[in-house]
């Protein structure tokens, strides 16, 4: 991970967890594909942070998973649940909100 992507996990973790629930509300989607997902968007994550991620999402009811194969073709795909999805409604309002603030910034009357 680069010098100033490393400064700033704290705020990329946030945006990461949004794209996971955004492409599990999508359709399934397993660790390895979602790590080059967010590779081809600038975002650097190895398996020993998204799996963990991944996991507490689970926990919190955000995601569900199943194992589809067997042996060394058994891959774990997640989906959003209807709380993820909820979840993920949610934060659309409030990132459409902060990119009307940061990004494109009306010009208020004074």
């Amino acid at each position: 991970m680069p010098a100033d992507e490393e400064d700033h996990r704290e705020f990329l973790a946030g945006m990461v967890r949004l794209h996971v629930l955004h492409h599990a509300a999508e359709g399934s989607l397993y660790g390895n594909w979602m790590i080059e997902e967010l590779r081809r968007h600038g975002y650097r994550i190895s398996p020993g942070t998204l799996y963990p991620m991944l996991h507490a999402l689970e926990r919190k009811g955000y995601l569900k998973s199943a194992v589809e194969g067997g042996g060394r073709r058994a891959r774990r795909f997640y989906r959003a649940t209807r709380k993820g999805r909820a979840a993920l409604d949610f934060a659309r309002g409030k990132v459409r909100e902060l990119y009307e603030e940061l990004v494109a910034p009306r010009k208020e009357s004074r």
